[in-house]
This record gives C-alpha cells, structure tokens and sequence, in this order.
C-alpha cells in the first residue's frame, strides 16, 4: 500500500508536535514516563519564590517548585514540591528559602537524622532562614527590585526605540531614566547603611572585637606579673598549712600521750584513785564508814545529853542507840 504525501506530513507533524512537548517537559525537568512523588511545605512568607524554582540538598538539585497556593485569606501559602529524584528524606527534615542577591531565591532542604522518610503526600518541617546575610537582603532586596524592573523596562523602550522616535517616546526615556537615577540613589544609601554595619574599623562588629582583642592583650602582657603572684600565694599558703598542720599534730599528740598516761593510772591500783574505782572492798569499807558516821550525827543530835552532860542536876540521856541514820522528818518531830 502506497502512503501518500498529505498521510507524511500529518505523521511528520504528529511526531514534530510529540518531540516538541516531551522536549519542552524535559528541559522543564518534568518525566512523562515517570511519576514525581510530591512533597509539601507551608510558609507564611514564601521571600520570592515561584513555580519552576529549584529545590536542592547539598547543592544538588532534586525538584522543583510545582505550585504555590495560599488560598484566599493569604495568611498560609502551601508549596507543592515535585521530586525528580529518588532520595529518602527523613521526616525530621527543614526546608528552608534561601534568597539570591541576583537571581530566584531556592528551597534548600536539609536531612534530619531521623530514620523514618518522608511519603508521597506528606508534608515536610520548614523554617526561616537567619543571619547576617539576611539582614543585608532586607536592605538591598527593595532595591534590586527596582532596578530589575527599571532595566526590564528600559529594555522594552529599547525596543521600540529602534523603530519609533516620537515625543511621547522620549518623555518616557527620560522618566525612565530618571526612575533609574533615583533607584541608584537609594541603592548607594542602602548600600552605605550596609557598610556602616559591616566597617572592618568603625563598625559594632569591629568594635566588639576590638575589645576583646584588646582584653586578651591585657591579659598576655600581665601574664608574668599574674604567674608571680599565684605562685606566690600558694607557696604562702602551703607553708602556713604546714606549719599549722605540724603543731596542731604535735599538741594532738601531746594531749593523747598524756590522756592515755592518765588512763593508765586510773586502770591500775597503784594510786588512790585507781584503788577508789577498782578496789571494791576499799569502796565498800568507804561506804560503811559514811553510813556510821551518819548514825553518830544523827544520835547525837537526838541524844545530846549523852555525849554533852553540862547540867548541875542532869542525868545522862539512856534512850537506845540508833542503828541507822534517821529520815528527815523524824530528825524534825524529834526537836521540837
């Protein structure tokens, strides 16, 4: 069967059409023999990012931006993130937006340590990215702007200067222009605020080091001087313990030699104390003695006419002797 010249050109086209989209997709790093697993990641402040930005691990590209969404209130903005590559990303992940001085800002995401990876579908961890470099993009950011914008219209002018010189053409030159010089100065007034910050000598970073530059100098040049006096201290101090260390052993010593003579002499019978605490039968003899002369007191004072007989006409007292010291309320009833 013959094929004709128009059936040709229709399969020609299909297969230029066909080559032409999966071209198109491929550079756009889209595979349309592959399913992309999509990730999401939620920011109140997307910095600048847009559809097709790249989204990298370590520097290496693994997605893209797919979409952004922040639906109608605009106080969430949901970033749809298409994975070109098979990587595991463990579910404690951040994603974070790094902006660019002179390009598109990227969706940095860096792993986590967790063991558990990220699905199809799920949403990963973000944060906001911090530090200097930041603050600087604060400053300088509203004025790269406009001057993209002046420069993306100076170039449309541009062109259509080329073909057409009217008057209403050259007023907008000049108002481009003259957008241009005030951009440029408030890029010098940023870019001076910056460099206040930032001065190598008059700055507050420069001044904090400065200080402690400074401080360490003090320190290093007064080493030896410090060294002296420590060493000094401590040999000072060392010699004090010494010495007291060394007398307080000795009266120690002293103390316990003789407490330990005096005991010596209370345990054994040479003395009289030692006698008194271990002789019992010089204790008991003691503790009869005590009693009886307790008994003769106690009698005499009971029976004084029979010790003391002063009267002319008295007659001596004959009661019976006492055989035991009288309590005290008997000595009391007997004298009155």
């Amino acid at each position: 069967m013959k094929i004709n010249n128009e059936t040709k050109i229709g399969i020609m086209a299909v297969v230029g059409i066909v080559l032409l989209v999966l071209g198109f997709n491929f550079l756009k790093g889209n595979n349309l023999f592959k399913k992309n697993k999509f990730i999401y990641a939620k920011y109140q402040d997307v910095q600048g990012l847009a559809k097709s930005n790249p989204v990298v691990i370590n520097g290496l590209q693994i997605g893209r931006i797919e979409n952004l969404d922040g639906g109608k209130d605009m106080k969430q903005i949901v970033v749809t993130v298409s994975l070109i590559k098979d990587v595991n990303i463990p579910d404690n992940s951040l994603a974070v937006i790094n902006p660019n001085l002179l390009g598109s800002p990227t969706l940095e995401i860096q792993l986590g340590s967790s063991t558990t990876y990220l699905k199809n579908g799920d949403t990963v961890l973000t944060t906001l990215s911090g530090g200097a470099f930041d603050e600087a993009l604060k400053v300088i950011n509203p004025v790269l702007y406009e001057v993209r914008n002046a420069v993306k219209s100076l170039d449309s002018v541009l062109h259509v200067v080329t073909g057409v010189f009217d008057p209403t053409t050259k007023n907008n030159i000049k108002g481009i222009v003259a957008n241009l010089n005030t951009t440029t100065a408030s890029f010098a007034l940023s870019a001076a605020s910056l460099e206040k910050i930032l001065n190598v000598q008059n700055g507050a970073l420069a001044s904090s080091l400065n200080n402690v530059s400074s401080f360490t100098a003090n320190l290093n040049s007064n080493n030896e001087k410090l060294n002296n006096i420590l060493e000094s201290a401590r040999i000072a101090a060392a010699k004090f313990a010494d010495i007291n260390l060394k007398t307080t052993l000795d009266t120690l010593n002293i103390a316990v030699d003789n407490f330990k003579k005096g005991s010596e002499k209370i345990n054994s019978k040479d003395g009289s104390l030692g006698l008194l605490l271990n002789d019992t039968k010089l204790y008991d003899n003691l503790q009869s003695t005590a009693n009886k002369l307790n008994i003769l007191l106690d009698d005499i004072r009971v029976h004084p006419k029979r010790y003391l007989n002063i009267s002319v006409f008295g007659k001596k007292d004959k009661g019976d002797y006492l055989s035991a010291p009288l309590i005290d309320d008997t000595l009391k009833s007997v004298k009155k």
